[in-house]
């Protein structure tokens, strides 16, 4: 249920609502708005229906929630959510997070090497991956906590905030002492465990979409999330599973404005993994800026023949400066802003 407040209810009301739905068994969620505050009420259906809530002092309306997922819609919050990654870089309500660097991170002088051109480039999140999930139990499966340690170093050098993906919910609470954003991966996307963990730190989550997953399922995974207590997630499309092998997935950009058009919650696109082709990425892109993404994620390595994990799909640095450009010159006619960090 939405709990919609009177225009000038007091806090006093307010601190009495929310007292009463914990007396009656149930949890709820605030969404201050610009124009209306709401309480999201969350609870067993029946005993929801049932409940008094309309009744008590400074509630002006009481609303059922038709969709599975009640927090994530934009029926609980309508305007769009905005969330701080740290260094001063918002995603959000016009500001846009450029999300750069190598798949996994293979040592501190490529890393801090890769982190300087692409935070000249314009980039203001740094990626690297510390435990790789590889298709082969033989691939290079990341440095682990010596990664991590690695990461966070060039981060705070670069003045950027750093992204990492969590594979398992044993490394949450390691991971979340080294980075500013934790990532849950498309094979991991409902894993209801690693969801519950996340949803326990109070760090932003970036959400794949997983290779067969609806966009109903990734807002479903966004509100076991939420519902545990962490609302800044961040969807991310990555590109679904298709019969053409012409490119690595199925680059879904609908889904931007659909899942836009049902959720307050930012959405970054990851054409990197969607094409897996460095002449395709590009106008992908751009293609997502267009359609209203709100951060872009790009794979880049100094030397790709080289690189332990994904390196046909990386582009160089200056490949990755040029399009860099494009981007913040295509968000603003979109008034939207590429923010730049320290």
């Amino acid at each position: 249920m939405i709990i919609v407040l009177k225009p000038n209810f007091s806090e006093e009301q307010l601190q009495h609502i929310c007292q009463k739905i914990e007396e009656m068994g149930f949890r709820y969620e605030l969404s201050r708005g610009v124009q209306r505050t709401l309480l999201g009420v969350i609870g067993e259906e029946d005993e929801l229906r049932n409940a008094p809530l309309k009744a008590i002092a400074g509630v002006e309306d009481v609303l059922s929630v038709l969709k599975p997922f009640k927090l994530a819609s934009r029926e609980f919050h309508e305007e769009d959510s905005v969330f701080e990654l740290g260094h001063g870089v918002k995603i959000g309500g016009g500001s846009m997070a450029l999300i750069a660097g190598p798949c996994a991170i293979e040592g501190p002088e490529i890393l801090l090497e890769i982190a300087k051109e692409v935070k000249a480039a314009g980039a203001n999140v740094l990626r690297g991956g510390a435990f790789k999930p590889r298709t082969s139990p033989y691939s290079f499966q990341g440095l682990g906590e010596e990664g991590l340690k690695i990461l966070r170093e060039v981060g705070d050098e670069t003045k950027m905030p750093v992204v990492t993906e969590v594979m398992d919910p044993r490394q949450v609470d390691l991971i979340d002492q080294y980075t500013d954003i934790l990532q849950v991966g498309a094979r991991n996307m409902q894993n209801f465990n690693l969801l519950m963990e996340v949803g326990k730190t109070d760090k932003p989550v970036l959400l794949k979409r997983g290779m067969s997953a609806t966009i109903q399922d990734l807002l479903m995974s966004a509100e076991y999330i939420i519902a545990h207590g962490n609302n800044q997630v961040i969807l991310c499309e990555r590109g679904i599973r298709s019969f053409d092998s012409s490119t690595r997935n199925l680059l879904d950009l609908a889904m931007v404005p659909n899942a836009k058009g049902l959720s307050h919650l930012p959405i970054v696109v990851d054409p990197s993994h969607a094409t897996g082709r460095p002449d395709l990425i590009p106008s992908m892109a751009l293609a997502a800026v267009a359609a209203g993404a709100d951060g872009i994620h790009i794979e880049v390595h100094s030397c790709p023949e080289k690189a332990m994990s994904d390196g046909p799909q990386a582009l160089l640095p200056n490949q990755f400066a040029e399009l860099a450009k494009q981007i913040q010159e295509l968000a603003l006619v979109f008034n939207k802003k590429v923010a730049t960090t320290p």
